[in-house]
């Protein structure tokens, strides 16, 4: 598993938005100042936050980009996956995203890396929002 950019900066965009409380509005622009992000790439990631269905969006003065869900239902791992995929370092070890791969013919390899996989995805799988704020 190696995080991108998408998972990194999503990340700290909804602790930023779990920080602020359930309910709370958080405008694009405090995000972005708070984070560290830059704006385009905010609104493509909170866009597919949107369409996931893991924030709420509200126009107006008063409005902004809150979580749909209590912070303590969203786990790290389903993040990463929604934004980069397997947790596995090879797809060959992966649970959702499986595909065939070399590694596929040394079975004592791939035991090893899914030992790895579910390391990961235990320990991320556990692991909430709420747990970081």
């Amino acid at each position: 598993m190696k995080l991108t950019t998408k998972s990194e900066y999503t990340i700290l965009a909804l602790l930023y938005m779990a920080r602020k409380g359930e309910g709370v509005y958080v405008k694009i622009e405090e995000i972005c100042k708070a984070c560290d992000i830059p704006k385009k790439y905010l609104e493509l990631l909170l866009t597919s936050l949107r369409q996931s269905r893991y924030i709420q969006t509200r126009r107006g003065t008063s409005g902004g980009y809150r979580l749909s869900r209590p912070a303590k239902e969203i786990t790290i791992a389903e993040i990463i996956r929604l934004m980069d995929g397997a947790l596995a370092p090879t797809e060959s070890a992966s649970v959702y995203f499986f595909a065939d791969t070399p590694l596929i013919r040394e079975p004592k390899m791939l035991a090893v890396f899914r030992e790895i996989r579910d390391f990961i995805a235990n320990r991320l799988e556990k692991l909430s929002l709420a747990d970081l704020t």
